[in-house]
């Protein structure tokens, strides 16, 4: 028993002393930036239907016919199944609101909303029509999304890559040293990008996806020999 925590203890020490070493190293760390525009190809909303009763049950009913009709408004748009997911269903009371009221509950409020994926944007403004027409109380929260970011992000990576040796070369040149092995990388991305919209009474809304901008960063490390 006595050897095997004798070995551990080697272990733990022999970890411990190589982490000290590593931050020890003498090193270089410089950032890189790259940005690349590309065009949307699917966009995401939220939309569904918020409805008052006064009873629980009726507001609740009413919900249900309502968010059904929103639903079969969205598969005769097109969307498929798989691209429809309920995000919030609430059923609540409401309460009197004047100050002699002290609490008391006037009905109900049922509200049911789900997030759909819309795989040809240019489908958009007529999807948002017909889920109006068909009763929806709410919608909101588009963005424009890029399915397959990878091929222009790998794009973005070389480029800051190639940024971030630039500016290594310069501080090595500046400061009369020598560039070694890179003992670090790491990776920052950004371009989420969400459009508030609200509800039109008729009319199918403009739709403007523009271009995203994919944002990517990278931290390099370089070891500099003694």
């Amino acid at each position: 028993m006595r050897s095997v925590l004798f070995v551990a203890t080697c272990i733990l020490a022999l970890c411990a002393t190589a982490e000290a070493q590593e931050r020890l190293v003498p090193r270089l760390t410089v950032t890189g930036e790259a940005s690349v525009n590309i065009a949307p190809d699917m966009a995401q909303i939220r939309t569904g239907v918020t409805s008052q009763a006064k009873t629980a049950r009726e507001a609740s009913e009413a919900n249900a016919k309502a968010a059904n009709a929103v639903l079969a408004a969205l598969r005769a748009s097109g969307i498929d199944d798989k691209d429809i997911q309920t995000t919030r269903l609430v059923l609540a009371p409401t309460y009197d609101t004047n100050p002699g009221g002290r609490g008391r509950i006037t009905g109900f409020q049922a509200s049911n909303q789900v997030t759909i994926k819309v795989r040809e944007i240019a489908k958009l403004a007529d999807v948002i029509d017909r889920v109006v027409a068909a009763g929806a109380t709410d919608i909101g929260g588009i963005e424009f999304v890029v399915s397959s970011p990878s091929p222009a992000l790998d794009r973005a990576r070389g480029e800051a890559f190639a940024d971030a040796r630039r500016k290594a070369d310069v501080y090595a040149k500046a400061a009369g040293i020598r560039l070694g092995r890179v003992i670090g990388l790491s990776e920052e991305q950004s371009g989420h990008e969400v459009f508030p919209m609200a509800a039109r009474a008729a009319g199918a809304p403009p739709i403007a996806p523009g271009e995203k901008t994919l944002r990517l960063m990278v931290t390099v490390s370089y070891e500099l020999p003694n």
